[in-house]
Order: C-alpha cells, then sequence, then structure tokens
C-alpha cells in the first residue's frame, strides 16, 4: 500500500513539472523559426544523392590482370622467345581493353550507365 502511494505522489509531481505555463518570447520564436526555415532551404538545395561514376574500374582491372599475367609469363616461361611472345599477347590485351573503354565513352553513354547513387543522410528531396 505504501508503495502505490508513493507512486501516485511522484506521478503528481511529474505530472505537474510537465505542464508549461511559461510561453517564448515572440521575436525569439520568429528567430528561431527564420533560422529553422534557412536551414531548410540550405539542405533543400543540395542534391539528395551523390554519384560515383566506375567507368574506368573494368579497364583498370583488365590492365592489372594482364600485366600480371604478362610478368608471370616472363618469371615462369623458361623459354626466352615464348616468354616475350606470351607477355607481348598480355600487353596487348591490356591495351585492347583500354582502347575498348575508350571507344565506348565515345560512342555509347557508358559513363551514365555504370553509375552508382548514393543516398546523402539529412537532405530533405
Amino acid at each position: 500500500m505504501k508503495d502505490n502511494h508513493s507512486n501516485i505522489e511522484i506521478e503528481e509531481l511529474i505530472r505537474s513539472s510537465i505542464k508549461i505555463t511559461d510561453v517564448p518570447d515572440p521575436k525569439l520564436n520568429n528567430k528561431l523559426k527564420a533560422a529553422l526555415y534557412q536551414q531548410e532551404a540550405a539542405l533543400r538545395r543540395q542534391p539528395a544523392t551523390h554519384k560515383l561514376s566506375l567507368w574506368y574500374l573494368p579497364m583498370i582491372l583488365n590492365l592489372i590482370t594482364f600485366t600480371l599475367l604478362a610478368l608471370f609469363a616472363l618469371i615462369t616461361i623458361e623459354n626466352i622467345y615464348l616468354s616475350y611472345f606470351t607477355a607481348g599477347i598480355c600487353i596487348y590485351a591490356a591495351a585492347a581493353g583500354i582502347l575498348l573503354t575508350i571507344a565506348g565513352i565515345k560512342r555509347t553513354n557508358i559513363k551514365e550507365e555504370i553509375t552508382i547513387r548514393i543516398e546523402k543522410r539529412g537532405v530533405l528531396t
């Protein structure tokens, strides 16, 4: 019983403390509203997404792969002519990958096709 009575007293204290009779100054309220509207307008001007174009990624991976294959061929193949021939083919394939990427950029819309869009937090749309 005593525990229930103390809970009622605590509830009454909480309810009395929650009641707010003070009204903020209208000038302060207007300043806060103006600052809030300015901040909201600034957030709306920022783009909602960040674009990250990955058009160069296949070219870089192709270049790294075939360069490493050329080095592997030069190191492991004992016949010097065969090792140079294999390394040459690998370097040719790496250069062809670069040229194909450049042709893809010129002829198609590869920069827009291979794009990741990342949404920003806190930006209003």
